[in-house]
């Protein structure tokens, strides 16, 4: 059975032989059949019994991040390799037995099929170590594996892989056709899938049993017979009937010779027997007919997909009274609409969500400019291209994961208790210089609601401090008697303005000031686009994704009011409702009356409790 490569592998020198010469062995094992919520820490646990663990990596998937259900386990010398396949292997872990051997890095060795053999016929009790046991006195065993299903019972077929051919030979002259647990078994070389699947093809190509639907209720045996009789020799003609012996209207006929069998095909199907218009091909097994249905569905599926690839557009976030009429209405001035649909629950309300399909990719892109976020109703619409459901779903993960990678060091988490940390900056503590944002004047002045980046806040003494920004506030130790947590801030909603902040001296000269005045008509215009930000909120799947949003959106303003602390404050903020966010989005004075407050908790409660 074909295995990845293990992530890192190396080798060290063990007991040379009789000449002196020091061969090289590997010191990965491969441990496979693990469940899906094993991790590195599990194993570890299991194997630093039995030697020094060097390194485990547990394979994942590289979209979804979920186990691909082996790993690898390095350790320092071969011996600790030994005594672990030796003592652990078939050790269960969460339930399953795991499966352990020597990787092997050459993928050609892996899929030659050397010394592999198959089984089949066997008993349902008979389980990895059972197979192994049984097969160990013919060779040494580098793999054995029982198939199973999807709930763990035996399928009754496995493998076993030997180092020698020889070793696979010997254990097929002796095991083929002798009985274990009372059932004959059967043992041959294992064959390729791609080998396999070229062999079934030439025996189809070669059919003699044919298979004949459509047939009238008064069609017996003989009649049947009879209809084929003139195309070759027939050895069986059987009609399917059910318990009460009633005709199920389609039956076989088996020919003596494969011609016979084709040429009464090409003839005899769709044509008329009694009145019925006869279906007649190749008789097929369920399986094969399953998996020649499944792929008809895949690729009808595949060209529907192709056919509406960027003109079919989701709308979702309506009023439940829209419909597909208003729907169409709505979206015609974009183009011609081939189709729109609102999709209803089994009740017959609306869902809120819909599609609306274009001719052209050109209508459906300007139809999402000019719709998304627009205000259809009482509510802002969310407009995107439609996609299917696991493509939306990898492309969430793989977003997610470019995030993390990209904000936060190896092992270091992106977000800490009541932190935020906006993108580039997710440090652990103490490991980076916390960012100090300050309120810049002219071009360099980052857009309110963006997210800051590295080069737009200058860490201080590394560049000129501008004349506007606040000096640091001095920690102020706890006051005795004062409240812990959040119990300063009088509930939800129950913010007062704390009035150091509020009537704080400036010290800088007196246009310096002229930044904390109310706020000009140009700055009102530079708040974030509420509407934009309550769509975006509206479109996010998770309430993860939400929260990310509104603190990309909030976490400037607040660096204007707090540089120091805006990452803190951000992420006590963020523990409120997101319709509050929303407020605070478009109310800078609400905002800033949070802020204050925030402030005042971080002061009566010290740097340590507040983190």
């Amino acid at each position: 059975v074909p295995v990845a490569q293990p992530i890192e592998q190396t080798s060290v020198p063990v007991a040379g032989d009789s000449n002196g010469n020091a061969p090289f062995s590997n010191l990965s094992l491969y441990v496979g059949e693990l469940d899906a919520s094993v991790t590195e820490a599990m194993l570890y646990e299991l194997f630093k019994i039995v030697g020094s663990v060097a390194s485990i990596r547990v394979c994942r998937d590289a979209i979804t991040r979920r186990s691909l259900g082996y790993a690898y386990v390095n350790f320092h010398t071969h011996a600790d390799c030994e005594n672990a396949l030796q003592t652990l292997n078939y050790t269960e872990i969460k339930g399953r037995p795991c499966r352990i051997m020597w990787s092997q890095r050459d993928p050609s060795q892996r899929k030659s099929g050397s010394g592999n053999i198959f089984i089949k016929n066997l008993d349902p009790s008979i389980d990895n170590k059972a197979l192994h046991d049984t097969f160990a006195a013919f060779g040494t065993v580098l793999s054995c594996k029982v198939a199973t299903g999807e709930h763990g019972n035996s399928l009754g077929y496995g493998f076993v892989h030997y180092e020698t051919r020889e070793a696979a030979e010997q254990a097929i002259a002796n095991v083929n056709g002798m009985l274990l647990n009372d059932i004959k078994v059967f043992v041959g070389h294992h064959v390729g899938r791609a080998e396999r699947v070229e062999r079934t093809k030439g025996l189809r190509a070669q059919f003699t049993n044919v298979y004949v639907k459509n047939l009238d209720a008064e069609v017996d045996d003989a009649a049947l017979s009879e209809l084929f009789s003139s195309y070759g020799v027939i050895t069986s003609a059987v009609i399917q009937r059910d318990d009460d012996g009633k005709s199920r209207g389609f039956g076989f006929v088996n020919f003596e010779d494969h011609e016979a069998a084709r040429k009464a095909v090409e003839e005899l199907h769709e044509t008329d027997f009694r009145g019925q218009k006869l279906f007649v091909s190749r008789a097929q097994k369920k399986v094969e007919r399953n998996e020649e249905l499944r792929s008809q569905y895949e690729q009808a599926k595949q060209e529907k997909l192709s056919k509406y690839q960027g003109v079919n557009l989701y709308i979702k976030n309506f009023d439940e009274d829209i419909d597909d009429d208003k729907l169409r209405q709505e979206f015609a001035p974009y183009g011609v609409i081939t189709s729109a649909k609102v999709m209803h629950d089994e009740k017959g309300a609306s869902r809120g969500f819909g599609f609306v399909c274009f001719t052209a990719p050109e209508e459906a892109n300007k139809a999402i400019t000019e719709m998304n976020g627009r205000i259809l109703g009482s509510k802002p619409l969310y407009v995107a291209l439609a996609q299917r459901r696991d493509q939306r779903r990898q492309q969430i993960e793989a977003t997610k994961r470019q995030w993390q990678t990209a904000t936060a060091p190896m092992n270091a988490p992106v977000y800490n208790a009541h932190m935020y940390y906006p993108p580039g900056y997710a440090p652990p503590r103490g490991a980076y210089p916390t960012p100090r944002p300050v309120r810049w004047q002219g071009a360099q002045a980052p857009v309110p609601g963006q997210y800051p980046m590295p080069g737009q806040y200058p860490v201080p003494g590394q560049y000129p401090v501008p004349a506007n920004a606040r000096p640091a506030r001095p920690r102020n130790p706890r006051q005795p008697g004062g409240r812990g947590g959040y119990a300063a801030r009088g509930g939800r909603g129950g913010y007062r303005t704390n009035p150091r902040i509020a009537q704080q001296v400036p010290t800088q000269p007196q246009e310096a000031s002229q930044a904390d005045a109310p706020a000009s008509e140009a700055e009102q215009a530079a708040l974030p686009d509420v509407d934009k930000v309550r769509a975006a909120v509206l479109a996010a799947d998770s309430e993860d994704e939400k929260k990310q949003i509104l603190g990309e959106t909030l976490y400037p303003e607040i660096a204007l009011i707090d540089a120091e602390n805006a990452g803190k404050i951000t992420g006590m903020l963020l523990e409120m409702d997101n319709s509050e966010l929303l407020v605070l989005v478009a109310d800078r004075e609400a905002l800033a009356e949070k802020v204050n407050e925030a402030i005042k908790v971080l002061d009566e409660n010290g740097p340590e409790d507040a983190e």
